[in-house]
């Protein structure tokens, strides 16, 4: 049996990592204002650095031995994200966003209508490419200063964009945020984690209703802006209806990730598809895919590896930190603790400590969720596990609070941060505020109380049957122990 890794000044000492990789978080993210994951990466191996220097003689190897536990559980995580990190730059490539403001324009949208339409559009985007930042830093450029000249208002309409790149970040099979939920929740009666494809499917109807209900929400609240006279210039250099081809070879990855529940062979297909459609189309080259330009490999085959690089790197250095809180017996204690609490005595009270519990994460995170998500997760995991909840719904629980609308919150959100960034540098329309891009993320909030409801209402809710079935309709559950918790 293995020891339990000892530090000097008893066991919240080992939180000391946890402390000095927040510092970073509000150094980088709030400070710096530099939205590099890397950088959170390298404040988490410094803090696993510091802390070991405060554990008790003789625990010294044990303490790295507790950090090499945890980064082992990282790896089947960072390959998944190697893998979709490919097929994420085959789409950005293609500059799908083009196609979609052509198809506004042929519609002859407008105003809130347009500000509904790019939330939809760019809802299909960040589906499509598994990447809540990255679809902002694509989208913005194109939908954001077309929107405004066609009468948008642009707080709501760069809430839009904002909200609706988490839209897919929260239900992608190929986003971080996704693998990192489902590869954090177990099963209990059999072996292994949720598989992606389950966890889509599961959270698909979350996610559509409050989506149609903000889709409404922006068209209504959207509008109230000013016809620019230089909309026709801008909307003609940014369209492009060839892109909208794109849509196929993403359909089809989406559809074999459900059905098949396998994401490698998901995103197998997805790749071969695409770039057979991007080529066929002359929405891609042979250079696009692979190549080298002054000694440098090119391509989004290299491209998609290198955009994941400060992604897994960042899981790594987090999974690091859990595996010595683990190793020193405190994920055991917070879990405990919970359980063993009021909220913990029926499985309604377990959910609610959960909301609870990823929503302060990611915000003292600063809303980098994939970190907060790969922080809490393990301590879902067990508070799940243990009221018999299924790996979908602790994954959904896990995901979907963490983008929701803590999202929101304007000094300590890098979603926020971004939005406001990226609203600067147009001569027509004013650069906005923290608050108001943080007052158009209309999503983020309506995804918030459509999760409250099936939390405080049990619609949705999903057990862990024989064989790792799901249950839907149970009423008791025998806990681990023996106990038993009530609905």
């Amino acid at each position: 049996m293995n020891q339990r890794l000892e530090f000097r000044g008893g066991w919240g000492t080992a939180f000391i990592p946890v402390v000095i990789f927040l510092f970073f978080c509000v150094l980088y993210f709030i400070v710096f204002k530099a939205f590099e994951m890397y950088a959170l990466a390298m404040g988490a191996f410094v803090a696993l650095m510091v802390g070991a220097m405060f554990v008790k003689k003789g625990n010294y190897d044990r303490f790295w031995d507790s950090v090499y536990d945890g980064v082992k559980e990282a790896v089947p995580i960072a390959i998944l994200l190697f893998v979709i990190g490919m097929f994420s730059e085959l789409i950005k490539s293609t500059n799908i966003s083009a196609g979609f403001v052509w198809l506004a324009d042929l519609l002859g949208v407008d105003g809130g209508l347009f500000t509904a339409f790019t939330f939809l559009a760019v809802c299909v985007i960040s589906t499509a490419t598994g990447s809540s930042i990255g679809t902002m830093f694509t989208c913005f450029p194109i939908f954001y200063p077309a929107g405004v000249l066609l009468g948008g208002d642009p707080a709501v309409l760069a809430g839009a964009i904002v909200s609706a790149s988490i839209f897919g970040d929260n239900l992608a099979p190929i986003s971080d945020t996704t693998i990192i939920s489902a590869g954090t929740q177990e099963y209990t009666k059999k072996e292994g984690f949720a598989e992606i494809g389950g966890c889509v499917s599961s959270r698909l109807k979350y996610s559509l209703v409050a989506g149609s209900i903000s889709f409404v929400l922006f068209w209504i609240f959207g509008g109230g802006g000013t016809v620019g006279d230089g909309a026709s210039e801008i909307l003609t250099k940014s369209m492009n209806p060839t892109t909208l081809v794109m849509l196929v070879p993403v359909a089809v990855m989406l559809i074999a990730a459900i059905k098949t529940r396998n994401i490698y062979i998901a995103i197998t297909i997805g790749i071969i598809l695409g770039t057979i459609t991007g080529l066929a189309f002359n929405l891609l080259t042979f250079d696009n895919v692979i190549s080298v330009k002054d000694g440098a490999p090119k391509g989004f085959l290299t491209g998609g590896i290198s955009s994941m690089m400060a992604t897994v790197t960042l899981v790594i250095s987090v999974y690091g930190i859990m595996g010595v809180l683990n190793g020193a017996g405190v994920l055991e204690k917070v879990t405990n603790g919970i359980l063993n609490s009021k909220m913990g005595r029926t499985v309604r009270g377990a959910e609610v400590a959960m909301m609870l519990g990823i929503s302060f994460t990611t915000l003292i995170f600063g809303g980098v969720t994939s970190a907060s998500m790969t922080t809490f997760g393990k301590v879902q995991n067990e508070i799940g596990k243990r009221v018999g909840l299924h790996p979908y719904r602790r994954s959904y629980l896990l995901d979907g609070f963490a983008n929701a609308i803590v999202l929101v919150i304007p000094f300590l959100s890098v979603f926020v941060f971004i939005g406001a960034l990226l609203s600067k540098g147009y001569d027509f329309v004013p650069p906005l505020s923290l608050t108001q891009v943080s007052s158009g993320m209309i999503y983020c909030m309506v995804l918030f109380v459509v999760l409250l409801s099936s939390v405080l209402t049990g619609w949705g809710r999903e057990y862990e049957g024989p064989g790792g079935k799901v249950v839907r309709n149970a009423q008791e559950l025998k806990h681990g122990d023996g106990s038993r918790a009530s609905i």
